[in-house]
């Protein structure tokens, strides 16, 4: 886990998004500062990207099942969800390049759990932990346009580069 500022963690135990134990991660990021991936480059942490639409639900993916885009692997529960991203990436693409919907609308780059999700408007976001999908929810309309605004920012910066605003 990366380390994050003094200032941010005060402004993060403000907001109650650092409630949660362990600490947040900021987001890595291996090939894009823009996108959420792992060591591996891997996004969602593996899960099944166009599961969330299919199934409302989040559902781990399968290492036989992997599709590139924009280079991140994604992983499938079957060869159809391959397909059917392949057909069609953008539809099937996480806001905020897979990290943190509320980290977005405060200017950071959060890991996320692909447990905690919603798919709003056709667009899947996702939150790090229990208390910022709670906050997120509170105001959906509106931190979708604060994370928006920011997102174009932030998108490019490194994730141990931002402080919360």
């Amino acid at each position: 886990m990366k380390t994050i500022t003094r200032r941010t963690a005060l402004v993060l135990a403000a907001s109650g998004l650092l409630a949660a134990s362990p600490l947040p991660a900021l987001a890595g990021s291996r090939k894009s500062h823009g996108l959420n991936t792992d060591a591996d480059g891997v996004m969602l942490h593996g899960y099944d990207p166009v599961a969330y639409f299919t199934q409302d639900t989040a559902v781990p993916g399968r290492d036989e099942f992997t599709a590139q885009h924009d280079g991140a692997t994604y992983r499938f529960s079957s060869a159809e969800h391959r397909d059917m991203f392949q057909t069609n990436p953008a539809k099937y693409m996480p806001a905020y390049g897979g990290h943190c919907a509320m980290g977005a609308a405060m200017g950071l780059k959060l890991d996320i759990d692909p447990q905690l999700f919603r798919v709003v408007d056709g667009k899947l976001y996702l939150n790090v932990h229990e208390q910022a999908q709670s906050r997120w929810q509170s105001d959906v309309p509106g931190h979708i346009a604060n994370a928006d605004a920011k997102w174009a920012k932030i998108r490019d910066v490194p994730a141990d580069q931002l402080e919360a605003n």
